[in-house]
This record gives C-alpha cells, sequence and structure tokens, in this order.
C-alpha cells in the first residue's frame, strides 16, 4: 500500500470516528449543565460543576471567563473533546444567553450536528427558534434532549406535537417517560424495550439508574406504566419512528427525555450521538465543490477569542479542521492574502486549559495562538488550493457610538476595537461621516456591550464611553441602493469592517416599510437569524 493511500485510510478513518456538535437553547433551559453532564458521563471530568459554582461546589468547566463566573451565565464559547466507547466527540459549547448568541451562529457553521435542548415545562423559546433557524441555513441535523423530566412540565405528546407544529420536524422518539414531569419514575428504551428506573438521590445529587424488565416496572409502576406503554403504542400508530434519511436531511429530529443535573437519560443521549449523529463529510467551497475529507489538510476559522489566560494575554484562533490531517508545525496558507502561517503551538482546548496538540483530523478543533491577520471565516490549506464559503453575517439588533474616554489613548481605542472587531465579540460598523474615532459598535444583545466595555478597559486600557443610537432595525444593501437609501430621513448606511458589507440603519420597523414599499426596487434584505418570535 503507498504512502499516500495509507495516509488516506487513515484520515478517513479518523474521521468517521469524530461527532462534532454543538447544544442550542434559550437561556435557562441547562446547557451549561446539559455540557458538563456530557463530560462527566464520558468520563472526561471527576466532578460536574454547577454554573452558579459557589463554595465547594465546582464552576462549570466551559466557563473560563470572570463575568461568565461571577455572572452565572455562559459568555463565549468554549471546546470540550472526550472519547466515548470508539467515537471521539467535539462538543462546542456555545453561549447560552440571548444577548451572546452570534458566537452561536459562528459556532454552529463548524459543526455537524446540534442538540437542541427544551424545558420541558416551556418547551420551544424565542432564542432556540433562532438557532433552529440557523441549523436549517446550514443544514445542521438536530437531536432533540427534552431536559428538566424531574420537575413539573408539559405533557410529553404535547411537546412532540409543538416540535412539529412550531418547526416542522417530525419527532421520533428513542425513549419515553414513565410517570409526568415532576413525578418522573424511568425512561422506556424503544429500541429494546427495556426500562431504567430514575431513583432521585438525597440534596439533588446524581440519580441512580436502575435497569428493570418490563413485567417488574409494569408490576411496581401500575397505572403510570400502562399510560407510558398506551402513549408508545399510539407513537408506534402513527409512524414516529427514526428515518436516518430524513434525520440527516433535517427532516426529522431523534428525541430523548432525561434530566441533566441529576444526570439520568444522559448516557442515552450520547449512545444517540455515537450512533446517529453524523461523522464529518466533505465541505463544499466557496465555488459550491465538495472537498472530500480524505484531501490534503484544509481548515476554517469560525472564532477568535483573547483574554483566555491572563497569564500570557494572547489570542486563539479556533480552527476546525475540514479535510486532510493536521500536523503541529506544518505552514499553512491563508486563502485571503497568500500568506504563510507557521503552526508549531497549536493547541487543542478543554474550557481555559489547554494542551499541545501533535495532529488533529476532520471534525476535530485546532488552537492557533498570536496569529496576527487571521479572522474569522479564513480559510487554511496545505496543498490544493481551498476558499470556504463566508460565515454569513447575522442580524445585530442594538447600536451605539464607542469613543475613547480618554483621546490620549486612542493608539490603545483603535488596537483594541480591532481586536474584538476580528473576534467577532460585536461587529463594527465605519462610515465616512462618522470617521474611525467613533465606530458603530452592533450587537445581538445590549449585554455585549458590557462585555465590550468590560474588556476595553482591562484589556486594552482604554476605557470608552457608549451612547446609544436611534436604530433598531438593520438591513442588507448594496452600493447602488445604499447611495439612495443613504439621502433618505430615518436611514444611515455603514460598512461592516469585518466583511465589508453594506448595512442600512432604519429608526424603526415602520419607516422600514414605509421605504419598502415606496421603493421596491431597492435591495433591503433581512439578515440570517433577524426578527422577534
Amino acid at each position: 500500500m503507498s504512502t499516500v493511500k495509507a495516509k488516506s485510510d487513515e484520515v478517513s478513518a479518523e474521521a468517521a470516528r469524530r461527532r462534532t456538535f454543538a447544544v442550542i437553547s434559550h437561556p435557562d433551559a441547562g446547557k451549561s449543565t446539559l455540557t458538563e453532564a456530557l463530560a462527566v458521563q464520558a468520563a472526561a471530568i471527576s466532578t460536574a460543576g454547577a454554573v452558579h459554582g459557589k463554595g465547594d461546589r465546582a464552576g462549570v468547566t466551559s466557563d473560563w471567563m470572570e463575568m461568565e463566573r461571577s455572572r452565572g451565565i455562559s459568555i463565549t464559547s468554549s471546546v470540550l473533546r472526550f472519547d466515548y466507547h470508539d467515537a471521539l466527540l467535539n462538543l462546542l459549547d456555545t453561549p447560552g444567553h440571548a444577548d451572546f448568541s452570534e458566537d452561536t451562529y459562528r459556532v454552529l457553521s463548524a459543526v455537524d450536528g446540534a442538540v437542541m435542548l427544551l424545558d420541558s415545562a416551556k418547551g420551544l423559546e424565542a432564542q432556540t427558534l433562532k438557532l433552529f433557524d440557523v441549523c436549517k441555513h446550514g443544514n445542521v441535523p438536530i437531536i432533540t434532549f427534552v431536559n428538566k423530566w424531574d420537575r413539573p412540565g408539559r405533557e410529553p405528546l404535547e411537546l412532540l406535537d409543538e416540535i412539529e407544529q412550531r418547526i416542522g420536524l417530525h419527532a421520533a422518539p428513542l425513549n419515553w417517560p414513565v410517570g409526568v414531569a415532576g413525578d418522573f419514575r424511568g425512561l422506556i428504551s424503544r429500541a429494546d424495550g427495556s426500562f431504567t428506573k430514575f431513583i432521585p438521590a438525597p440534596g439533588g445529587g446524581r440519580a441512580q439508574a436502575v435497569r428493570m424488565s418490563a413485567e417488574d416496572a409494569a408490576a411496581e409502576l401500575g397505572d403510570l406504566w400502562e399510560t407510558a406503554v398506551e402513549e408508545l403504542t399510539l407513537l408506534t400508530e402513527i409512524g414516529a419512528e427514526l428515518d436516518m434519511e430524513a434525520y440527516t436531511g433535517g427532516i426529522s429530529t431523534p428525541v430523548l427525555f432525561g434530566a441533566a443535573l441529576p444526570q439520568f437519560g444522559v448516557s442515552a443521549l450520547l449512545d444517540a450521538l455515537e450512533t446517529y449523529a453524523p461523522p464529518p463529510a466533505a465541505r463544499p467551497d466557496a465555488k459550491g465543490e465538495p472537498r472530500p475529507v480524505e484531501a490534503p489538510f484544509s481548515g476554517q476559522v469560525f472564532k477568535v477569542q483573547a483574554g483566555m489566560d491572563k497569564a500570557h494575554r494572547d489570542s486563539l484562533a479556533f480552527i476546525r479542521v475540514c479535510s486532510g490531517r493536521f500536523e503541529r508545525g506544518m505552514t499553512l496558507t491563508m486563502g485571503s492574502t497568500g500568506r504563510g502561517l507557521v503552526t508549531k503551538h497549536a493547541q487543542t482546548v478543554f474550557g481555559r486549559d489547554r494542551t499541545t496538540v501533535d495532529t488533529a483530523y476532520p471534525g476535530d478543533v485546532v488552537g492557533l495562538p498570536n496569529t496576527h491577520g487571521l479572522t474569522v471565516g479564513e480559510s487554511l490549506y496545505d496543498g490544493p488550493a481551498v476558499t470556504y464559503p463566508p460565515i454569513p453575517a447575522f442580524a445585530p439588533e442594538h447600536f451605539m457610538v464607542c469613543r475613547a474616554k480618554d483621546v490620549g489613548k486612542y493608539k490603545q481605542f483603535r488596537r483594541g476595537i480591532e481586536q474584538l472587531d476580528s473576534e467577532g465579540a460585536v461587529q463594527v460598523l465605519r462610515s465616512d461621516v462618522r470617521g474611525d474615532q467613533a465606530p458603530v459598535l452592533a450587537a445581538v444583545g445590549p449585554l455585549q456591550f458590557e462585555v465590550v466595555a468590560h474588556r476595553m478597559e482591562h484589556e486594552f486600557n482604554s476605557p470608552v464611553v457608549l451612547t446609544t443610537m436611534d436604530f433598531n432595525e438593520c438591513r442588507m444593501t448594496d452600493a447602488a441602493s445604499a447611495e439612495q437609501l443613504a439621502k433618505m430621513r430615518g436611514v444611515e448606511v455603514f460598512t461592516r469592517s469585518l466583511t465589508g458589507d453594506l448595512l442600512a440603519l432604519f429608526t424603526d420597523k415602520w419607516r422600514l416599510r414605509a421605504i419598502e414599499r415606496e421603493y421596491p426596487d431597492l435591495k433591503i434584505e433581512q439578515m440570517l437569524a433577524a426578527g422577534q418570535y
């Protein structure tokens, strides 16, 4: 066997083991808790943290930023990597708070699948719906996990109906709860009919999971068991069965029930990820031509983050390996400039902890520190050139003018704004009218501005003054339309500095609609993940 063939076979085999996915949810649905429980169940860490870690309770491994730990929310994305049976899972943890969802949107461009986490009492919520739209846009298949079944909630059939009615996915349960939400007795596996009994632990710790035969469960649970069996019979009659083609095609979603905090039902989710979640496949380049996973190395930057380690004060570019084998020290080519990039300091990232990585395969995420000039969306390759489609720009909803509080620190101010822009921490909009000394910051949520102000002061030594703007609608436009729009009342046109896109800001939706009616030929396009649900 030739060396090239052997290397190609190795890459194919390693890619087939990978499951690269993200967890998407509405705030407070339990995403960080589930992330931690998945890692614990896979024996990646010994003790699950709580988001609000206090005293002897560990903080969540994937939350590393000071503001995350003090507020008990997830602001940034991080990467958790662990083995599970024969699979290697790359879990790209993402912010749960809606104000930081743009980071989640970008991360979804780097995964092959997603877990949609629902609160048993609330079902589909606004942020989940927006994230589902992004998954749909990127053809990302979804496994659904209904969380908090140990607390009062809704009927399982009602939740399945909501999934189908509101987002159009056919729900295919892989297991089924016995007992109502809040009076949870256990789960029946639809694959073999086995029952796992839920025994809560005193003080809310990890629950016991006891396997029982169907006969013993029926004798112990009586009417609760009969109700569950009747519901399962109904599901079979209506054809709520898993169809792999429908799942990978974004038509169906496997559904599991459980409770992340007591870690019950989490192992079933891991099994589903190993069995059903798609491994890395050929990714289309900017011309629409698929790049096979066995092709020479290529990857795409989906995130740039600074401030992860106070001891180093560096930035880290997160690169999704799309094809080939990555080897530390190899020199890669940047698609946008043709400039070479040496990778001798490549790392893997587990929360805020870093480890040197020597090799990586399709689906893996590699961190490259202090790679100046790398921005979100950049393509990297070794061998034949490839450029991947840019990561879409997402719709901001809040806008503020940013100025340096101390004009004598303009150099630090400019460096900080450029760094935050390259990370995608906030969108930076510029115009000839306002100049570079007063860029406009555009964000999905107002808490992004708090993060910007905090980081500008503490990381770049340049406190800023933020002034609210009277705009709340944003649309994509082109040069010809921008020239006309810039002359209209209640409209201002900017260039998004990271991508060069032209964005038109409108004072409100009524002004926007009036212009759309009066000038139907103007390009005024809605951006991805825009609007309220």
